[in-house]
């Protein structure tokens, strides 16, 4: 049963969910650590899906998630399927907005040289939630300089 609100410090975001009612047996994100920064989301895949090598796929997840205004969710990969099998995230970082409530998908790409196959209730990406700000976008004639300039794309150097 989720924290009451009058019990959690008002810093702490509450994440309300819901669960697809064909997922009974799917956990709920949670942190395997105390010091965790993202909470691991599982498979919902009715069957095991195999993707080759350079195939990408949405794993549903079967969540559907009320984050509060103010944040977002970010879906992250998990370091070691990236290590072990080269199984990444397609979008590098999925963002979760606050007026999203569909379920929450992981597009998942393989980039190692095997197939990998995922189950139902394998742990495949992690969610952290995060405070965001709303930029206002102010035109101009020309922005102010700076010691950077235009450079990019390693144009600081490596060392």
């Amino acid at each position: 049963m989720p924290p009451s609100e009058d019990r959690v410090r008002p810093e702490v975001p509450i994440v309300r969910f819901g669960v697809r009612p064909s997922c009974p047996d799917i956990l709920p994100p949670s942190y395997a650590t105390p010091g965790a920064a993202g909470a691991d989301l599982r498979a919902a895949v009715d069957e095991p899906l195999v993707l080759g090598p350079g195939e990408r796929a949405l794993v549903p997840t079967g969540l559907f998630l009320e984050i509060p205004q103010g944040y977002e969710g970010q879906v992250r990969a998990r370091s070691g399927l990236a290590l072990r099998h080269g199984l990444a995230l397609a979008n590098g970082v999925g963002t979760i907005d606050s007026d999203y409530r569909g379920e929450v998908g992981v597009i998942v790409v393989n980039l190692g040289q095997e197939a990998v196959t995922i189950e139902r209730g394998d742990r495949i990406a992690q969610l952290v939630v995060a405070r965001v700000e709303r930029a206002l976008f102010a035109p101009v004639e020309g922005l102010a300089a700076s010691e950077r300039g235009a450079g990019g794309f390693g144009s600081t150097g490596t060392a």
